[in-house]
């Protein structure tokens, strides 16, 4: 039976999904966490470091949700705060100096809305990263792999290649927020799901993402070996591609992917 836009939301929200840290520690060896904005403090629900895949130093940035209650609460249920999208832009700058491709994995309902986010600078520090992405000489992947909500996903998508796993999802703002403003009745966010254009298929039709990696059970850790085996695959393609790639053509192909919106 074909999923409805709703199931794919509610199971792109499962706990039992995996995270930005277990991609990490699946595809890449060696990884090696930094931590800290140098500005305000270190946000945990964005972790990010150096690491390698197949001997090719790179750098990773995702954003980290919890499993129980204690984990969500540390990692503030994966709703970034400005220093984190400031930790994962001094991340990306460092890597562009240093000629490290940068992969980034997004699992987020947005970014942090509390005052004391915007009393920090919440949509300046997203806007930063929209701006210094855009003009990154190195390769830039990201990879959804749960949530994608609002100008909190896309701080850390303005890519070469945008991926999305069969069941994340990827839209301007929730169901529930959708609903809410346009009906006045949260309680209709299944409705809003199906008109959001919100699904990984849609968003291939929309030519919005390059790729998507199918699951064909419900993903767990348990059952990611699958998923684990196509992104490695594609991450060995991707690099391929761009390393024949000058870095002005980087910029270039990326300017004009978000141009054609």
């Amino acid at each position: 039976m074909a999923l409805s836009a709703w199931d794919r939301v509610r199971i792109s929200r499962s706990k039992n999904r995996p995270t930005s840290l277990f991609y990490i520690d699946q595809l890449f060896d060696g990884f090696f966490e930094l931590h800290g904005d140098r500005c305000f403090g270190d946000d945990k629900a964005i972790v990010g470091g150096l690491a390698f895949f197949n001997g090719r130093p790179v750098t990773v940035i995702g954003v980290q949700k919890g499993r129980t209650t204690k984990e969500n609460m540390y990692r503030n249920f994966g709703m970034p705060n400005p220093e984190g999208y400031r930790k994962a832009l001094r991340l990306m700058e460092q890597a562009d100096k240093f000629g490290r491709p940068i992969i980034c994995f997004v699992d987020t309902a947005g970014a942090f809305c509390g005052m004391e986010a915007e009393e920090r600078g919440q949509g300046q520090a997203i806007a930063e990263n929209l701006e210094a992405m855009a003009g990154f000489k190195v390769p830039i992947l990201s990879i959804l792999i749960g949530e994608g909500g609002s100008g909190g996903a896309l701080g850390l998508a303005v890519a070469n290649e945008v991926w999305m796993l069969e069941n994340s999802t990827y839209s301007v703002l929730s169901p529930e927020g959708f609903a809410s403003i346009l009906w006045k009745d949260g309680k209709r966010a299944d409705e809003a799901a199906e008109v959001m254009k919100m699904t990984a298929l849609e968003l291939r039709e929309l030519k919005v993402v390059d790729k998507i990696v199918r699951e064909k059970e419900l993903l767990t850790e348990e059952t990611s070996d699958e998923v684990i085996t196509k992104l490695r695959r594609g991450l060995n393609r991707f690099f391929k591609e761009c390393d024949a790639k000058t870095p002005q053509q980087l910029v270039d192909e990326r300017y004009e992917r978000f141009r054609k919106f």
